[in-house]
């Protein structure tokens, strides 16, 4: 979205490549259970860092990035899973990269706070019994499976060594100031000595687990209001759902949620990220174990009509956003799901008046598309994020305690709201 929210604003932000059977990684496999599969504990939508460079209000989001290439340098990076685990791989993208990503040796810790990690947890990874690996243009790739015991919630420290001139090229922009660098090969140290924190993050968008019980992988996939942030601390709605299905006692046991929202995303037009229609097939349904997805997108595509008009701009014919292209575009995102056997549940578009977004006409568009998510028969559920955050007294709008302030984001509250509006029995 284009309205900043906080210091991370609207651009909060593959193919998964790595085989599904359990790799050999020095150690004997665990038992083959009937149920037993890599399940998604923790991922991130990946994001082209070049679009930094053309944009600017990402630029000011972000803060400055300073140094642009990584070289003899190890980067360690702080990811949360949302599922327990008694074992481990790590994804590495390098799917905006234009020339191919060499990974000298990497680690993955429990992490003990900022860029510490617990000394005895420390283990090298491997890449199919290799030390190094090479992750070619537009591609990426798991790591061994590697015994590790991590719990929901914990820190968990991703180290990666690269010994040649590597370019910034595929980044997550959720998260941000979690990362750190450091002059040489630190992937085995606890405490990297004068490790310096950096604006983004890189390279690693996926953590699984393996699971020997049947688990649930639920992709929260949207636009900054999924993406979240803006206050410190304070968890964006897919975060606030997973503690919440965790602590169900209506909910299954084994559950994870993942986080494949990316600040500023449209539905149909490609802009801040790829568009959802493109991407969907890699940041949703080719998460591991994927059983189902969260759709909330669309407020960009609206949005997008009323600052061309209030710019006094003029939008190619194939670009303007209308309710059928919008309507036409989750209808395809809902058939790709279902096709792969993946659960659909699809978010109403939430109240947005007195924003940036809003005009008579974008509005009545919100109306248009939130009456025909509201109808659908093809889908597992509809949530009903309008009806949970717009105020009583004026439906176009946001309730104020539900507000971030820009009318637009919702706050901390807002995004409880919106968590405690998913019906868990949906799972």
């Amino acid at each position: 979205m284009t309205a900043m929210h906080g210091v991370l604003g609207v651009f909060l932000l593959a193919l998964a490549v790595g085989a599904q059977a359990e790799p050999v990684a020095g150690k004997p496999r665990p038992p083959v259970e009937a149920h037993a599969q890599w399940v998604g504990s923790w991922a991130v939508a990946p994001y082209d860092f070049q679009e930094l460079a053309i944009n600017p209000a990402a630029v000011s989001a972000v803060g400055a990035v300073g140094i642009q290439a990584f070289r003899g340098q190890t980067l360690r990076q702080l990811v949360r899973p949302t599922l327990d685990g008694e074992r481990v791989r790590i994804r590495f993208s390098n799917v905006f990269g234009k020339t191919p990503l060499h990974i000298a040796a990497a680690s993955v810790g429990l992490g003990t706070g900022a860029s510490s990690a617990s000394p005895a947890s420390l283990r090298e990874l491997r890449f199919n019994g290799r030390g190094d690996l090479t992750v070619e243009p537009g591609t990426e790739a798991w790591s061994d499976g590697i015994d590790l015991k991590v719990e929901a919630g914990q820190d968990v420290v991703v180290s990666t060594f690269m010994d040649q001139l590597t370019p910034f090229a595929t980044i997550s922009l959720q998260d941000l100031k979690t990362s750190w660098v450091v002059v040489g090969n630190g992937i085995l140290k606890p405490k990297l000595e004068g490790a310096i924190p950096m604006a983004l993050n890189h390279i690693v968008t996926g953590l699984d687990v393996w699971s020997r019980e049947p688990a649930l992988t639920v992709v929260a996939f949207g636009d900054s209001i999924t993406a979240g942030g803006g206050e410190a601390g304070e968890g964006a709605y897919p975060d606030l759902l997973a503690t919440r299905l965790r602590d169900s006692p209506r909910a299954p046991k084994a559950v994870s949620v993942l986080n494949e929202g990316i600040g500023g995303n449209r539905l149909l037009l490609d802009g801040s990220g790829p568009s959802g229609l493109s991407r969907f097939a890699r940041d949703a349904l080719g998460q591991s174990g994927v059983t189902h997805v969260i759709v909330l997108l669309g407020t960009n595509d609206i949005g997008r009509k009323a600052l061309v008009s209030k710019a006094g701009l003029v939008m190619p014919p194939g670009e303007m956003p209308t309710t059928q292209r919008i309507i036409a575009g989750l209808a395809q995102l809902i058939a790709q799901a279902r096709a792969k056997g993946v659960r659909v549940l699809i978010g109403t578009v939430p109240p947005f008046k007195n924003g940036v977004y809003w005009t008579k006409d974008t509005d009545a568009m919100r109306d248009e598309v939130n009456r025909w998510i509201r109808g659908r028969k093809d889908v597992d559920g509809v949530i009903d994020f309008d009806a949970a955050l717009r105020d009583p007294a004026d439906p176009a709008a946001m309730d104020p305690k539900y507000d971030s302030g820009d009318h637009l984001h919702p706050g901390k509250a807002g995004r409880a709201a919106m968590a405690a509006a998913v019906d868990v029995r949906g799972f």
